[in-house]
């Protein structure tokens, strides 16, 4: 139905998440018929982030420099938060709530995916908490995988003399009880805290 040229970009764009062919369909007409300009724009972009962002050496967050901005900034706490992606950096930083380094693992266990403790960079991340934290946060996904693999972290950093904690999970504020699941309610009820 459309040239080769314009299939290739619908189907390019289509690697996006949550991006499926109607949706990629309709952002590749828009570029081609009303911002052929802002298409250039974006695909200058994507060349030049594709090319020089990579990964920062001390705690694998993106970056387009050897340190990310926050590993190179001193004046940050002795605390080490330990989070599944980049975008997870980005919320707990906007929350405002955190003023520690973090470590990024890209990822968390999956066996089946071929993701092991090597792809995650644990050794990596074991050398990082050596060099001295008051604390280590483990901030993976309340999934199976992410509790897997806060378990797994929380295992090997037994032998090291720092705290271990657990971001809490369950009720969100604002939350009406008869509408939250029963997993997330039987792990607010076992979490709770005394007042």
């Amino acid at each position: 139905m459309f040239s080769p040229s314009i299939n290739q970009l619908i189907e390019r764009l289509t690697c996006l998440p949550g991006v499926g062919r109607k949706s990629a369909q309709r952002m590749a007409m828009h570029l081609l018929e009303h911002d052929r300009e802002g298409g250039l724009a974006l695909s200058e972009a994507l060349q030049q982030a594709m090319t020089v962002v990579k990964n920062c050496s001390r705690c694998r967050n993106l970056t387009e420099n050897e340190l990310c901005h926050i590993c190179a900034d001193g004046r940050r706490d002795d605390t080490l938060c330990i989070v599944e992606s980049p975008s997870d950096v980005l919320a707990i930083e906007n929350s405002g709530s955190f003023r520690g380094y973090y470590f990024v693992l890209m990822g968390h266990l999956s066996p089946l995916d071929g993701i092991g403790p090597q792809e995650l960079g644990i050794e990596q991340l074991v050398k990082r908490v050596e060099d001295g934290f008051s604390e280590v946060i483990l901030a993976t996904n309340p999934t199976v995988e992410g509790e897997a693999t806060a378990n797994y972290i929380m295992d090997k950093l037994k032998p090291l003399s720092v705290h271990v904690s657990r971001i809490a999970h369950g009720v969100p504020m604002g939350g009406e009880l008869e509408f939250i699941d029963g997993g997330t309610l039987a792990h607010a009820f076992n979490s709770r805290q005394r007042l």
